[in-house]
């Protein structure tokens, strides 16, 4: 049953999205969806599953993405991700890297959407949960609206009642990924279309959403808002997502709090023996744009790396924040 809900998510980011920041941003946002990085079929299927796929009850919701074009491959990972208890399954069709083009996987499959479709349709007979479908409004020369509802077309036949889209085509050869994500400009207005010309679909858009404000303008005209970049860097922003864009009325944290419960998390990630910079390199933005904010991000960076340190870095970071603030009592914690 669908159960999943879109309204705002957090998009999937290679290296960056990883079990600890899901969790560090599930502290401040308890409703926004979550994705993991991109894994490849084969990964799943012939990797360490618990180092790829594991992750903490508290993620929830959480959707695993997807890389590949072999439908049995896909079907196959897909019940493996079901497993191991992801709300939702999605699959990369937006990714224009090199190494996802050698692969046949990620945006130039775009240019194939009877595979892209036969893999929707191999995934769905495989799983329960709600299969979903991430792609490019187009790539290279095949940059008509057209090929786009065309491409939306098969995969919606195939099943799938999902799709976001990143409102930037992708030029797979002349263009870096990191160009990609920049110089091709961005057309809302497409996947506005999509969504008046496909109304029995679930349409989320991609691509260049900086706030909350922003996300709000976007829901008028489509049903999702992915956030991505600047989500990372500036995640305080998501303390106000429950309320604004779910209408929860539960006060947010401030970021002291989301401080103290991330603490125990790092505690028992240093057990495991993970090294306290694998947690600190995702919260270095918490603290954006207020007194103390520097002197927080130097701390964490001079420190969190050297053998044996744990969360006492991380509380320290936090002090210096509140020594600045306590000299400035005109700006709020929060």
């Amino acid at each position: 049953m669908e159960t999943v809900d879109r309204r705002f998510s957090i998009a999937p980011m290679m290296d960056w999205t990883d079990r600890h920041d899901r969790f560090f941003l599930r502290l401040l946002s308890t409703r926004a969806l979550l994705y993991t990085e991109m894994v490849t079929s084969a990964a799943v299927i012939r990797g360490d599953r618990d180092r790829l796929l594991g992750f903490s009850p508290a993620e929830h919701p959480v959707a695993l993405q997807l890389g590949g074009s072999d439908p049995d491959a896909m079907a196959e990972a897909a019940r493996i991700g079901e497993a191991y208890g992801y709300d939702e399954i999605n699959i990369n069709v937006g990714c224009p890297s090199d190494r996802v083009q050698s692969g046949r996987f990620g945006a130039c499959l775009m240019a194939e959407p009877e595979t892209v479709a036969a893999c929707v349709r191999a995934m769905i007979r495989a799983v329960s949960a709600p299969v979903t479908v991430k792609c490019r409004i187009g790539i290279d020369d095949q940059d008509d609206y057209l090929d786009l509802a065309r491409f939306v077309t098969l995969v919606s036949e195939a099943g799938t009642r999902s799709i976001t889209v990143h409102a930037r085509k992708a030029w797979l050869n002349g263009l870096s990924p990191k160009e990609n994500r920049d110089i091709p400009p961005l057309q809302y207005d497409r996947v506005y279309r999509l969504k008046q010309e496909f109304p029995e679909l679930e349409i989320a858009i991609n691509g260049g959403v900086r706030s909350l404000d922003e996300a709000e303008a976007h829901l008028r005209h489509v049903d999702g808002v992915m956030m991505g970049r600047e989500a990372y860097h500036n995640p305080y922003m998501l303390a106000d997502v429950d309320r604004r864009l779910f209408g929860e009325e539960t006060p947010p944290p401030d970021r002291f709090q989301v401080v103290d419960r991330l603490l125990p998390y790092i505690e028992a990630q240093r057990e495991r023996g993970t090294p306290l910079n694998a947690v600190s390199r995702h919260i270095l933005g918490l603290f954006q744009g207020m007194p103390g904010a520097r002197a927080w991000r130097r701390h964490l960076a001079e420190n969190a790396h050297l053998p044996g340190a744990g969360a006492e870095v991380v509380k320290d970071a936090a002090t210096h924040v509140g020594e600045a603030l306590a000299r400035r009592p005109d700006r709020e914690a929060a």
